[in-house]
């Protein structure tokens, strides 16, 4: 392979630290390039990432990222309510949940205020790019000095924690009732999360519950 290819090859994949070679040999052949992918493989040379992993982030940052996000329910009368969810990921725990049936931009910044009182605020607020978070919720996440962190777009792998949670809400509690208003759904929700935080075992809190309770053996011990 000529000198001045391989060091294309080498400039592309220092200034494109996200392509890979199936990327650059793309672009080599736009170019006229002739050269096999394995070829550009060889010669791109050993990269280091150029941030940490998505999944290293949320590893590091365990005990200081909380998830919020919204997720409906339909009514008997089919009214659409709209449920906001603050989720820590240190042990999973549910710390706000609101409903309303036309939920704003003020109203969510509102429920923010409620789930971090006084000095309780997180380092970083992991959510996805709704338009419902809008300037005023972005307000309010600066003033109480919360960093957000932007999910991509169609991306809810990104969100795992609080997908995952909706989920269990979903499959474990309102699957099985019927909401007949607002204050139906708040008193549903209330009861799950008293049984998710005290009784439900997580398979990531090694069988544990969001609120470490000692097993009956243990109580029983001297």
């Amino acid at each position: 392979m000529p000198h001045d290819v391989r060091e294309l090859i080498r400039r592309m994949s220092r200034e494109n630290p996200l392509w890979g070679a199936p990327r650059i040999h793309g672009e080599l052949l736009k170019l006229g390039i002739d050269v096999g992918e394995t070829s550009v493989s060889k010669y791109m040379g050993r990269r280091k990432p150029p941030s940490q992993t998505w999944r290293t982030f949320l590893k590091n940052h365990l005990t200081t990222t909380v998830s919020v996000d919204f997720f409906t329910v339909p009514t008997i009368r089919f009214q659409i309510l709209y449920v906001f969810l603050v989720l820590a990921h240190d042990r999973r725990r549910i710390l706000h949940v609101g409903v309303t049936d036309h939920p704003t931009v003020a109203w969510t910044a509102q429920q923010l205020r409620e789930a971090f009182p006084w000095d309780t605020a997180p380092r970083y607020l992991l959510r996805d790019r709704d338009g419902i978070f809008g300037r005023d919720f972005v307000a309010q996440v600066a003033a109480l000095g919360i960093s957000e962190v932007l999910s991509t777009s169609g991306s809810p792998w990104q969100r795992a924690y609080v997908e995952r949670v909706i989920g269990t809400i979903r499959r474990e509690c309102l699957d099985h009732v019927i909401v007949f208003s607002e204050r139906d759904l708040l008193r549903h929700l209330a009861r799950f999360v008293l049984y998710y935080h005290q009784s439900r075992t997580h398979l990531s809190l090694h069988k544990d519950a969001p609120e470490p309770v000692l097993s009956q053996n243990s109580a029983d011990a001297p």
